[in-house]
């Protein structure tokens, strides 16, 4: 009889967290219409020249153009392979480096006024330096998606191996673990949010540096398309572009959420969002 009021209780319970999703629903799509159809009222109006800002269904007629040829679906995925490659890159240099230093004091204190030099240098101060070593390639893209990257997750893998509790740390040398066995059982379970966190910074950044490496040194992808639309007067292509750059923007935010969210469903951050 239990089991039958507990499964009761639980399909009781859906329809009430649909209910209240459903108005957030449709206030988010009814703002995304309202803003399609200011997009589309002001060039048609007169308030703007069309020309520099054309309707929206221009814009759209011109995705859906560009979208059945092969040279924006060859520059998607030149976009998301430099993407991609940074961002696994910075991943797994930030996380292993920022568990070695971090789990060594000296090498901490050693490390720090580097760090808090290296740091702050905009990754756009190195597109000379990327132009010099690599030309237009997409490697030159990459070294500044890579340093971009890299201190996102580094940063918060120092913090997170900072964070472990020294007594479970102390327990662990105590029982003669080796290191890789403190790290698994220790180390690892504490900075894992961190990690999370990391990526999901350094995914966006990642995405923000491909797209500027590609406007400004003219690499392959859609960043070097919306520039030669634009030299060209190509205005409802631009437009289109950027929108697909948003895009992007927007998915890669939702799926490292969704990453986060399924990486550390165990995590007290997360379970206390998940709906009862």
């Amino acid at each position: 009889m239990n089991s039958i009021a507990i499964v009761a209780d639980e399909r009781r319970s859906r329809p009430r967290i649909a209910l209240r999703l459903r108005p957030q629903a449709w206030r988010g799509f009814g703002g995304l219409l309202v803003l399609v159809a200011i997009c589309e009222a002001v060039p048609r109006s007169g308030l703007v020249n069309p020309t520099f800002l054309p309707p929206f269904s221009e814009i759209i007629a011109s995705l859906v153009r560009q979208a059945g040829t092969a040279v924006f679906w060859e520059a998607v995925g030149s976009t998301l392979r430099g993407w991609a490659i940074g961002l696994a890159i910075a991943m797994v240099a930030g996380t292993l480096l920022g568990i070695v230093v971090g789990s060594s004091r000296f090498l901490r204190n050693a490390t720090a006024s580097t760090i808090e030099f290296l740091r702050p240098i905009p990754s756009v101060a190195l597109i000379p330096l990327a132009v010099l070593l690599f030309g237009t390639s997409m490697q030159a893209t990459l070294l500044i998606v890579v340093y971009a990257s890299f201190w996102q997750v580094l940063i918060q893998v120092l913090y997170g191996v900072q964070d472990v509790d020294p007594i479970a740390r102390e327990t662990a040398r105590s029982y003669r673990f080796r290191t890789l066995t403190q790290i698994r059982m220790v180390v690892w379970p504490t900075a894992l949010p961190y990690v999370v966190t990391g990526f999901r910074l350094a995914a966006t950044v990642a995405l923000v540096l491909e797209m500027t490496g590609e406007l400004v040194m003219a690499t392959p992808g859609l960043g070097q398309q919306i520039t030669q639309a634009q030299s060209s007067g190509n205005i409802p292509a631009m437009y289109a572009l950027v929108i697909v750059a948003g895009l992007f923007g927007v998915l890669v935010n939702v799926a490292a959420r969704a990453g986060q969210a399924r990486v550390l469903r165990w995590h007290p951050s997360i379970r206390k969002d998940l709906p009862r």
